[in-house]
C-alpha cells in the first residue's frame, strides 16, 4: 500500500478515536443516579463578566453516592455558582448554606431511566454518524489520489481498510453505549 494511502488511513484513525472519546465524554455527563462531579462539567459560571468552568473556580467532590458538594474558592461567588448550576436544568436543585452548594442526586424513576436511555442512543448515533463522515471524507481523499498517480488497486485496498477501522469503531461506540445504558438501568 503506498505512503500516501497509509498516511489517510492513519488520519482517519486519529479522527475516529476522537470522534470515540468525544462520544465516550458526552455519555458521562449523562447522569445514571450515582453522584458523579462530571455531571457538572461543562457549566459555566459568570466569574467577573467571563463564563468559567466551574471547576475552575472551585472544588467539585462527592461525598457520598447521593451527594455533590460544590465549595467555591471566593465566597462571593456561590450565588452565581447556584444560577449556573439551576440554569444548566439537571433535574437537580441547589441548596446554598453560605459555604458551600449541596446537591442532592435524587433516585431515578422508572421513566427517568427510559429518557436518559433515549439520550445515550442519541450520542451513540451521533458518534456513529461521525465515524461514518470520517469515513466518507477520508475514501473521497483516497479517491483524489489516482491523480497523483496511485493504483486503482491501492485505493480499493485503502477503501476496504477504511471500511474495516469504520465497523471497527462503530462497535467500540456500541460498545459505550451498551456499558452506559446498563448502568442507568441498573437499580
Amino acid at each position: 500500500m503506498s505512503e500516501l494511502v497509509k498516511k489517510q488511513l492513519n488520519d482517519a484513525k486519529a479522527s475516529m478515536d476522537k470522534a470515540v472519546d468525544h462520544t465516550d465524554n458526552e455519555l458521562s455527563k449523562i447522569r445514571a443516579g450515582k453522584a458523579s462531579p462530571g455531571m457538572l462539567d461543562g457549566i459555566m459560571v459568570d466569574y467577573y463578566g467571563t463564563p468559567t468552568p466551574l471547576t475552575q473556580i472551585g472544588n467539585v467532590n462527592t461525598p457520598d453516592a447521593r451527594t455533590i458538594i460544590v465549595q467555591p474558592w471566593e465566597k462571593s461567588l456561590l450565588n452565581a455558582i447556584e444560577k449556573a448550576i439551576k440554569e444548566a436544568d439537571l433535574g437537580i436543585n441547589p441548596q446554598n448554606d453560605g459555604v458551600v452548594i449541596r446537591l442532592n442526586v435524587p433516585p431515578l424513576t422508572e421513566e427517568r431511566r427510559k429518557d436518559l436511555v433515549k439520550k445515550v442512543k442519541a450520542e451513540a448515533e451521533n458518534g456513529k454518524i461521525a465515524v461514518r463522515n470520517i469515513r466518507k471524507d477520508t475514501n473521497a481523499k483516497i479517491q483524489k489520489l489516482k491523480s497523483e498517480g496511485v493504483s486503482e488497486d491501492e485505493i480499493k485496498t485503502g477503501e476496504g481498510e477504511v471500511q474495516k477501522l469504520t465497523d471497527a469503531y462503530i462497535v467500540k461506540v456500541d460498545k459505550l453505549s451498551e456499558a452506559k445504558e446498563k448502568d442507568i438501568m441498573t437499580v
